[in-house]
């Protein structure tokens, strides 16, 4: 696993903006400001050791176990059943491990003999010769040892005879099945299927032996393979293991009731909608590190309207803040596929194409404004118009300039402008509010900031929920060799409803014959209902447009201004840090130059 906050990509994205100067590695990599022989200075995301690591130590595990003679008093029939589900848990834990080392660095070497059997790692290994395996040899070997896995594992987790509070986290069948269907839409994306015909990889080969380490012509029928594999975890949650949250709420409201819900995947133990992560966990610190996922959850987004300073450096970002979708009419605010104009070769996000069906509006206000979910205490107060009329997940996870700070006993609103007056006013330095909105999605209703201890949260981190599975298979439906449109609708549907939307049939007429708008929209529903789950990142680049999206100034509002009018504008240069970058060298995170001088026999990654 990953400590010490190494890992978390919400800040690479273009989901997030951040400006905290305290790990300044999260700049280096959303700048693009590394080198192979610089990765230390990116050093949350030089993983590579730490991954093989925990590789050996599995198989070490699974050529040593047999070696248990007895465990807890247990008789020998109990023994050899925990030693089955140890062995399962092992091989799921070496096949997710690689799966982390292939989406950060893409083809990677793999521990194996020549049938593509796993093999005890051996010390001596001679550095001249071991060289990367084929990014398909990798597929394979890594969906082969989580099918064994999902043979092996159970269902619940406390199928393994312990309380099942006590091993929150462990390996299920289904979390085995979740990460294979992680793998298996990777497989078919774009970067890692023909590259789109771009010819990106098509001189990416072995140094030593030749061969192409991607493959460099689009197969359909790995499309098929990972509908499959969504499809088969679809059916266990079907057969009653896993649902989306949607009775959560008391409330008789429905925009209520969608915010309560949405809320309760994050809050409620051992909902039934998390496949694998942590079912609820305290942190220890602001920063609390979750290890189910490999990445940290970022509890610091709370401002400082309690006066005990408040940490704001991780904000959604303007895009991510323009997706959320129109309640009345269930569109998306700008054009799918189209958000904005270009300034200077980058996406400006103060020119905004606003779909004119949406019912959006992008400058104004409103006079008595009430927000509609989790603040019927807050009275009536001047609005920014783009900030109305948005689905219950915007007010949920997003807390804009001006708007009252949902908790009832403290009555406060969050102004993040520079002025005295203000909540949470602006600073130039320190990892103060700088983008205009906040991000409370982990934050409860009515929680508590007196102090820092405050921030200390029990939360539910899901590293893979059924939402992310139901949006798999809608994408898997539209690419697949036989699309199925229709079908695809259907469970974008079952998440939008969730939300209080209405069916993207509806809001979109004859969206369910157009595979170029469907997958537009089943893209933007991914940014909007996983946002700041790290799965934005991974999604820009299997496929294939971190380049175009990620390219942009920093745009945020005018949080320097010193009255509230004025800071609703848009500015590129309110933000200290430098832009971010995206080119094609950093779809794969290089290998360290210095693991190179030992490795000589290693091709590095294209561009480095």
């Amino acid at each position: 696993s990953i400590s010490n906050r190494e890992g978390w990509v919400v800040a690479r994205s273009d989901e997030a903006q951040f400006s905290w100067t305290m790990w300044v590695y999260y700049l280096i990599f959303r700048e693009g400001n590394y080198s192979s022989a610089t990765t230390v200075n990116a050093a949350g995301f030089l993983t590579w050791d730490k991954f093989y690591q925990a590789i050996s130590q599995c198989t070490v595990f699974l050529n040593n176990i047999d070696l248990m003679k007895e465990y807890n008093n247990k008789g020998p029939e109990e023994l050899a059943r925990i030693k089955k589900q140890m062995k399962a848990e092992a091989k799921f834990l070496r096949a997710y491990y690689y799966y982390c080392l292939i989406r950060q660095y893409g083809p990677v070497y793999i521990w194996m003999d020549s049938e593509g059997n796993p093999v005890t790692p051996d010390i001596k290994a001679d550095g001249s010769t071991i060289e990367r395996n084929t990014m398909q040899e990798c597929f394979d070997f890594i969906l082969r040892q989580l099918d064994e896995a999902i043979a092996e594992l159970p269902v619940h987790v406390g199928d393994f005879g312990e309380i099942a509070q006590d091993w929150q986290g462990r390996a299920t069948k289904g979390a085995a099945m979740a990460v294979k269907c992680r793998v298996a839409m990777m497989q078919a994306s774009p970067l890692y299927n023909g590259q789109n015909g771009t010819g990106l990889y098509d001189d990416f080969v072995s140094k030593s032996n030749g061969k192409k380490f991607m493959p460099t012509t689009y197969d359909a029928t790995k499309w098929d393979y990972a509908a499959d594999a969504n499809k088969a975890l679809i059916d266990l949650a079907d057969a009653g293991e896993y649902a989306l949250i949607t009775d959560a709420s008391t409330s008789t409201d429905p925009m209520q009731a969608a915010a309560d819900n949405y809320q309760a995947i994050f809050q409620k133990p051992w909902n039934k909608e998390t496949i694998w992560g942590w079912w609820k966990r305290e942190s220890s610190e602001y920063g609390s590190y979750l290890a189910g996922a490999g990445q940290i959850m970022c509890c610091a987004l709370a401002p400082q309207i309690e006066g005990v300073g408040g940490y704001a450096g991780i904000t959604p970002s303007l895009k991510l803040v323009d997706a959320f979708p129109m309640q009345a009419t269930g569109r998306y605010p700008l054009k799918l596929g189209d958000m904005y104009q270009k300034t200077n070769g980058r996406l400006d996000y103060s020119k905004p194409n606003v779909d004119p069906l949406s019912g959006y509006t992008a400058e104004g206000w409103k006079e008595g404004y009430k927000v509609p979910v989790n603040a019927d205490w807050a009275p009536a107060f001047k609005a920014h118009i783009s900030t109305t009329g948005r689905d219950a997940r915007f007010y949920q996870c997003i807390v804009p300039n001006g708007f009252p700070w949902p908790n009832e006993n403290k009555k406060k609103f969050f102004t993040c402008y520079n002025n005295s007056e203000c909540t949470s006013p602006f600073r130039t330095s320190g990892d103060s509010n700088r983008a205009g909105y906040m991000w409370r999605k982990w934050y409860p209703t009515n929680r508590q900031l007196d102090n820092w201890q405050a921030y200390q949260m029990s939360v539910v981190y899901p590293s893979i929920r059924l939402a992310e599975i139901y949006l798999n298979y809608a994408e898997c439906l539209v690419e697949k060799s036989s699309p199925d449109l229709t079908t695809a609708c259907v469970y974008l549907n079952k998440v939008r409803n969730r939300a209080g939307l209405n069916n993207i049939e509806v809001a979109y007429p004859g969206i369910d014959g157009n595979k170029d708008l469907l997958r537009e929209a089943i893209r933007m529903e991914r940014m909007v209902e996983l946002n700041g789950e790290a799965v934005r990142h991974y999604d820009a680049v299997r496929w294939m447009i971190a380049p175009e999206e990620y390219t942009t100034e920093n745009w945020t509002l005018h949080c320097s201004a010193t009255t509230y009018e004025e800071s609703w504008e848009r500015v590129p240069d309110d933000y200290p840090g430098g832009k971010p970058t995206f080119v094609e060298r950093d779809y794969l995170f290089p290998i360290y130059s210095g693991h190179l001088a030992q490795m000589t026999n290693m091709t590095q990654n294209p561009g480095f």
